[in-house]
């Protein structure tokens, strides 16, 4: 076995599915970032305001949630 081959089936053992992980992180974000778009532009027009509001604010946290995560994951490991 490569020393590289056995450096990444480590890094592996130790984060297990980290880029399924960060796959998923970014899916859902530009889903959330998707959605606050159209909220958003329903706010814009003035459609029923009462409703779009709250589900904006949502999807803006699911936003800012799915990038906490992904820097999370992204951050260095202390030895």
């Amino acid at each position: 076995m490569s020393r590289e081959k056995y450096a990444r089936l480590m890094a592996e053992a130790k984060a297990p599915y980290k880029g399924l992980r960060k796959f998923i992180y970014g899916t859902v974000g530009a889903s959330g970032a998707i959605g606050a778009f159209v909220f958003l532009a329903q706010i814009a027009s003035g459609r029923e305001i009462g409703a779009a509001i709250p589900n904006f604010l949502f999807q803006v946290g699911i936003v800012a949630l799915m990038a906490a995560l992904f820097r999370w994951e992204n951050r260095p490991k202390k030895p």
